[in-house]
């Protein structure tokens, strides 16, 4: 694995980086440890007894949800693509606003412990919960590798260590503290880290505003926002596409997912969303900030290699001395901060259904099941490339789109859905999603003499007649979601009402405890 190597301009010294990784890490062993003690029980590990309130789970949503796409992945985008990158932060706070509509509040009123839970208990099946396992795995596995990509290049740019350490470290904390404490304890280890984070971007993106406010801005803003990337250059189709992978990707994200069923009842989990909300409109707003900063005054990092690094880099760039040192060191700590915190919520929503499944779902089970949780995304990540951190959770998204969110949603909406149906759509949605993205990335050697076009490119080649059509095939491929989803949900509906199977006998039943609130259920009567 290689990361690309931090620019020396602008780089904070390394005994500032030491310190702020040092920090963080002790800090939240500490608050980990500290919750530790209120962890008894296999409730407290699955689902913390069921009892955080709203404002609590809500800085941990934010806390675990702000990953690396978000605290360094947002800025490198809005350096390379100026307003196109802006439809990330956007959808990714957006999502929130569908998982308020229509999963919430009946996630938690389901009773399950994982997504798994819900869809074996909605469709009385073991196979649709196994397939929602191995999805749950595999998407869970797809999240943690950014993660450990974030922190290799963190590290790698604050310490001058080589790159596997900041994997290994993250993967190493995080596994331990997920097996201390489960679910309760990663609750407020990721609430401080959401706070930190937020304080971490925000400070800096003030600071740098306030020092370049005095600045002749003429000949920054035209390189900011050049014409040639004005609207006219935007592609419908993908962005379309990229926006419907971030609305309705959330929806099935598992360690989100997995955060309603800790909230007391479906009020408390509706009122978490809305928080949720107001939260990540609050923290966008600064790495979105620093990324145009980046493109005006630091135009040299708009590489696919170093765009990432515009966060870290930048603080030293615009301010002087030791403010700006204290500045870079800051932005390191949140994004490692970022890195465990994702990386945990991850890990305990994988354990939760590794040990469900496999273990029986004793604590001594969900315990191995972080520490295995933790060891394939890290063997992944020292073994390949790392990609831009923004477009690979992007594609994650997509993924989690087409498979488990019409799953959800239909469940929870439609009576008619049927465990044949349901494993149809999955299958569907994740051969077809998971070909356009490797086609779409694919790099093939020979065509066009610089061996690496893509598919769309070799398509032209070997066919002429079809140039015109290549840039579509390769803008479809690349951002699949706006294909891939209504397919994914049209061969659920035609299998559920054609396919011979029924939907469960007491469907009635498992719609009417989704769907009432807690005081008006048969059984609360």
């Amino acid at each position: 694995m290689s990361v690309a190597a931090a620019p020396a301009s602008g780089a904070t010294p390394a005994a500032f980086g030491y310190s702020a990784i040092v920090i963080v890490t002790l800090l939240t062993v500490l608050v980990g440890a500290l919750a530790v003690r209120l962890s008894r029980t296999t409730s407290d590990f699955y689902v913390a007894s069921r009892t955080v309130p709203p404002w609590l789970n809500a800085s941990a949503i934010g806390g675990e949800y702000l990953s690396a796409a978000s605290v360094l992945g947002v800025a490198g985008l809005i350096l390379l693509q100026g307003a196109a990158g802006l439809w990330f932060p956007i959808g990714y706070a957006a999502g929130y606003l569908m998982l308020l509509l229509f999963v919430a509040a009946p996630l938690r009123r389901s009773g399950a412990y994982t997504v798994p839970d819900f869809t074996g208990a909605r469709l009385r099946s073991r196979s649709v919960r196994r397939a929602t396992s191995v999805l749950v795995i595999v998407i869970g596995w797809f999240y943690i590798v950014p993660q450990l990509q974030g922190a290799a290049l963190t590290v790698s740019i604050a310490t001058g260590l080589p790159p596997w350490a900041g994997s290994v470290a993250v993967a190493v904390i995080v596994g331990v503290i997920v097996a201390a404490g489960g679910m309760r304890s990663i609750t407020f280890v990721q609430a401080f880290q959401f706070w930190l984070k937020l304080t971490a971007v925000a400070v800096p993106a003030v600071v740098m505003l306030v020092v370049v406010g005095g600045r002749d801005l003429g000949a920054a803003a035209a390189t900011a926002f050049p014409a040639a990337l004005g609207p006219a250059a935007v592609d419908p189709y993908a962005t379309a596409s990229l926006a419907l992978a971030l609305l309705l990707g959330t929806l099935g994200l598992p360690h989100v997912l997995v955060r309603f069923t800790t909230n007391p009842d479906g009020a408390a989990a509706r009122r978490t969303t809305l928080i949720t909300v107001i939260l990540l409109v609050a923290f966008y707003v600064f790495p979105t900030t620093i990324g145009m900063l980046g493109r005006a005054f630091a135009p040299d990092l708009a590489t696919a290699g170093s765009a990432d690094s515009v966060a870290l880099v930048l603080p030293g760039r615009l301010v002087d001395g030791l403010a700006g040192d204290l500045l870079g060191a800051l932005i390191v700590a949140g994004a490692f901060g970022a890195f465990l915190s994702t990386s945990s919520g991850l890990v305990v929503s994988l354990a939760g259904v590794i040990s469900q499944e496999v273990a029986g779902g004793t604590v001594r089970g969900f315990r191995v099941a972080a520490l295995a949780s933790t060891l394939v995304p890290l063997l992944v990540v020292l073994l390949i490339e790392p990609a831009g951190l923004a477009g690979s959770v992007g594609l994650v998204f997509a993924f989690t789109a087409s498979t488990l969110s019409p799953l959800l949603v239909l469940g929870v909406w439609w009576r008619g859905l049927t465990a044949r149906g349901a494993l149809a759509g999955m299958l569907t949605g994740a051969v077809s999603c998971g070909l356009a993205v490797g086609l779409g990335v694919l790099r093939m050697p020979g065509f066009g003499g610089s061996g690496d076009a893509g598919i769309g490119d070799a398509l032209a080649e070997a066919a002429p007649l079809a140039a015109d059509w290549a840039p579509w095939l390769q803008s479809a491929l690349a951002t699949p979601a706006a294909w891939t989803i209504p397919l994914a949900v049209l061969v659920t509906v035609l299998v559920s009402r054609f396919g011979g199977g029924a939907p469960p006998a007491d469907v009635d039943r498992i719609l009417a405890r989704l769907h009432l609130p807690e005081r008006r259920r048969p059984e609360a009567r």
